[in-house]
């Protein structure tokens, strides 16, 4: 099947209304059964794999919205920055800008590889203020002379 930029540009955009919704059976047919995830450094593999990452990310978040800061497309990959709002289980939020290539086959996700700082992430899920305190802490040492 030939996908257009314009199919693959509102699949993406249907993909991320779905994900809103934190409903995981209605998320799932928007993946192959073969594809895979990455994120930090871990590969997750078929719809399984999709599962047990939306699992993960929906265990930690009670709300999810995304907004877009850059999109391309190239023939089957897309490619969008966005900043990713949340809520945790707590209700304290979270922002984390992120970036994540999709390939897609048959205007379905075959490959998602997401990237973002794991420490801005553990910062906020973290349940003990002595573990936000420490991790704070290594985030302002590994930016020093940034500044």
């Amino acid at each position: 099947m030939t996908q257009t930029k314009e199919q693959i540009l509102q699949v993406a955009k249907d993909f991320d209304d779905v994900i809103e919704t934190q409903d995981i059976e209605r998320i799932l047919p928007f993946f192959a059964k073969d594809c895979s995830i990455e994120l930090f450094g871990i590969t997750l593999h078929g719809h399984e794999g999709a599962r047990k990452w939306l699992d993960w990310m929906f265990h930690h978040l009670t709300e999810i919205s995304f907004e877009p800061i850059s999109i391309m497309v190239d023939d089957n990959v897309f490619f969008e920055e966005f900043i990713v709002q949340g809520k945790l289980q707590d209700g304290r939020t979270v922002q984390s800008k992120q970036a994540e290539l999709l390939v897609y086959e048959n205007l379905l996700v075959k490959s998602l590889r997401l990237y973002f700082d794991r420490l801005d992430f553990a910062e906020a899920v973290s349940s003990s203020w002595i573990n936000r305190k420490i991790i704070h802490k290594i985030i302002k040492e590994s930016t020093k002379g940034l500044e």
